[in-house]
């Protein structure tokens, strides 16, 4: 037995007006809170290069970027744990509750980040503090995006599911380029001395009374048809990871393969393209600020038409068009962008976010569909937090490493080709899923 209904998965006794009203209201919220979160997370990245002259002794400043960078990635540690506990929650107590916990660390840890004193004046106490706010973060961020997709994609019409998940995840790709144009601001307006002393402090200052705005937008909106419709039927899992990794085996690792490029391509993106123009292409900071920001711009138009075609043709065609244009493009691309003028900067990376975004706008939705809901937001969470920690919290440090192993600067464009080459073979197995019903048998059907 499954059900669909206009308002979601379950009938309601509601008018279509306040459904409408009631789905905007989710829409807003996930939106704002894909923003919120995710403007906490990457901020790190935009401030990598002075961070590691405050927080490391290190007189290389390449090895010091490295250790920056490995500290970027130690906020990955905690995904899969976040993923384990925030997605059993969100299975056992509901959506909303958790997305509203996740939002609050994050912008408590961001804030702690922002408030830390440096290496000369705490001395190692520094980066162990600055490890362990990461760590928080990590653990917030596992929660987040998957139970976000998610809450959307249970309150949202069968055949909109696509355009409105795509929709609100797309919002993840406006963090990078609001981190990066007030980092822009504060280098360009205040002088050197200044944004070392306390200017590179506010963008992590900000992130807290963000989470607030976030965590007062999330308590305005109601739990998700499809948990309430499993509430009701008394099928909520008491153990839903156990419950998966039992039954969902198979599932899992699609979702891990499709997290696997989602995070690379995010991450590399968002977390290390600025530094790989600035230390090795040798472009202006401002620059690739600002040509990072157009493609992250990109990515989010063609996230939402990605999102909106798979309703229209599947989530497996566009997911496969967005691999092989990406496998096809991601060498020209750094090539391109390896001239070293802002002109072939936004051109090169605006070939990745595109093909990358076609990739995006429907994996959020497709790997969701895979599971019914008593474990959704558990065996996704799980699988594509591991992705994640593997491939997204390694891709700028990784990235860093080949171009100094290798001695040339393709060699993280030929990682990416080689990881999407092997996932668009594993995609090709995934079942199509953009006609199924949210609600499987086994949420509904009595013991």
């Amino acid at each position: 037995m499954t059900i669909e209904s206009s308002a979601g998965m379950v009938p309601n006794s509601h008018s279509s007006v306040a459904a409408e009203s009631g789905l905007r209201r989710v829409l807003t919220s996930a939106a704002i809170g894909q923003f919120v979160e995710w403007y906490d997370f990457v901020v790190y990245a935009y401030s990598a290069a002075i961070i590691a002259k405050l927080f490391f002794p290190n007189t290389d400043p390449t090895a010091a970027l490295l250790a920056t960078f490995g500290i970027y990635a130690v906020g990955f540690v905690m995904r899969p744990l976040g993923g384990f506990v925030f997605g059993s929650l969100g299975d056992r107590i509901g959506r909303r509750r958790v997305l509203s916990l996740v939002i609050l660390l994050m912008g408590g840890a961001t804030l702690g980040i922002g408030l830390l004193p440096t290496y000369s004046q705490i001395g190692l106490m520094a980066p162990i503090l600055l490890v362990f706010f990461r760590l928080i973060q990590g653990l917030s961020a596992a929660g987040e995006t998957v139970g976000s997709n998610a809450f959307v994609a249970e309150h949202a019409p069968s055949d909109r599911r696509g355009l409105f998940v795509g929709f609100t995840y797309s919002f993840a790709n406006l963090p990078p380029i609001a981190a990066a144009l007030l980092v822009l601001l504060l280098t360009n307006v205040l002088s050197g001395e200044d944004y070392a002393s306390w200017g590179w402090r506010i963008p992590f200052l900000i992130g807290g009374p963000l989470a607030l705005v976030g965590l007062y937008i999330r308590h305005k909106v109601d739990e998700s048809p499809a948990f309430k419709a499993t509430q009701a039927a008394r099928k909520v899992a008491t153990s839903p990871l156990r419950d998966a990794v039992r039954t969902q085996k198979q599932a899992m690792a699609f979702s891990f393969a499709l997290a696997a490029f989602s995070s690379l391509g995010f991450y590399t993106l968002a977390g290390y393209f600025v530094s790989y123009l600035i230390t090795t292409v040798g472009l202006n900071s401002n620059a690739a600020l600002i040509s990072n920001s157009v493609a992250l711009f990109v990515a989010f138009v063609t996230m939402i038409v990605g999102g909106h075609l798979s309703d229209r043709f599947g989530r497996k065609k566009l997911l496969i068009a967005g691999l092989v244009l990406n496998a096809v493009t991601c060498i020209p691309a750094y090539l391109i962008a390896a001239q070293g003028s802002l002109a072939t900067a936004i051109i090169g990376q605006s070939l990745l976010a595109f093909s990358c975004g076609l990739f995006w706008g429907p994996v959020g939705i497709a790997l969701l569909e895979l599971f019914p809901t008593r474990t959704r937001y558990s065996a996704s969470a799980v699988s594509y937090n591991l992705a994640y920690t593997i491939f997204g919290g390694t891709a700028p440090l990784l990235g860093t490493w080949l171009v100094l192993q290798s001695g040339s600067k393709l060699a993280p464009a030929i990682y990416m080709c080689v990881v999407s080459i092997v996932v668009l073979l594993v995609v090709l197995r995934i079942p199509e899923t953009y006609r199924t019903s949210l609600v499987h048998d086994e949420d509904l059907r009595h013991s």
